[in-house]
């Protein structure tokens, strides 16, 4: 049985990401930063018959938290970074606080990092290791230079540049990674509707979690070092930088 580690799974895309891949036969490590929202998460998911599913208890912000929680993986296939968090609303480049934005990228994107440093040695285990670096369209540089692209006008000096960099990041270890079996992609789920907008998205979250699962799954012929979207025109398409 394949071995999944999502973070921030307890609720939301992460949830249903879950959901959808113990019906796949996967077995689940469902990470929480809060022990009482994994559990309930946990027990929801068992009350639905899908039983393969662990709480692993891990805020990917303290390196103590995800040093803990790694020594608790002895087997993994596959991780998904999805944990992430959004800072406050009003994030205008020249006056946002320092501390917003640092306190965005530890968790967007040196928590991803942390994460898939301490767990990559277990990874290398498998036969066929997949990770996800759960992105977003607000990271591609590409698009918030075109002033006809739909979100154009969202700028921030946090939480969209927090996920620019976490595709950098994506692109570098894929490419360390080149001559193995690893696939690793930076995915975006697109426009969500999930309590991380007050439920203004456009997607569902089911959708949302289907792409993720997509990229999570691939055959050894997969791409790597890729960005797939569900907020361009077509869903799940690759994305521009």
């Amino acid at each position: 049985m394949k071995k999944v580690l999502i973070t921030g799974a307890n609720k939301s895309i992460g949830l249903e990401t879950a959901k959808q891949l113990l019906q796949q036969g996967y077995f689940v490590y469902l990470g929480s930063r809060d022990k009482a929202n994994g559990e309930e998460a946990v027990a929801q998911l068992k009350a639905e018959g899908l039983n393969n599913v662990q709480l692993l208890q891990i805020d990917v912000s303290n390196p103590e938290s995800v040093a803990l929680a790694a020594t608790q993986i002895k087997e993994l296939d596959v991780l998904i970074n999805n944990a992430g968090i959004l800072g406050a609303w009003e994030q205008a480049p020249s006056t946002a606080p320092l501390s917003l934005i640092k306190d965005v990228f530890e968790t967007n994107f040196f928590g991803a990092i942390s994460v898939t440093q301490s767990v990559i040695d277990v990874l290398k285990k498998s036969v066929a290791p997949r990770i996800v670096n759960v992105t977003s369209g607000l990271g591609s540089l590409t698009l918030h230079s075109d002033p006809a692209w739909k979100f154009y006008q969202v700028k921030g000096a946090a939480y969209g540049p927090s996920k620019t960099a976490l595709n950098a990041y994506t692109v570098h270890l894929a490419y360390e990674m080149k001559d193995t079996a690893f696939k690793i992609n930076a995915v975006d789920p697109g426009y969500t509707k999930t309590d991380f907008n007050h439920h203004n998205g456009l997607g569902s979250v089911e959708a949302a979690a289907a792409i993720i699962v997509k990229y999570a799954t691939l055959g050894q012929d997969g791409p790597t070092g890729k960005f797939y979207s569900n907020d361009i025109e077509t869903a799940d398409q690759e994305s521009p930088w």
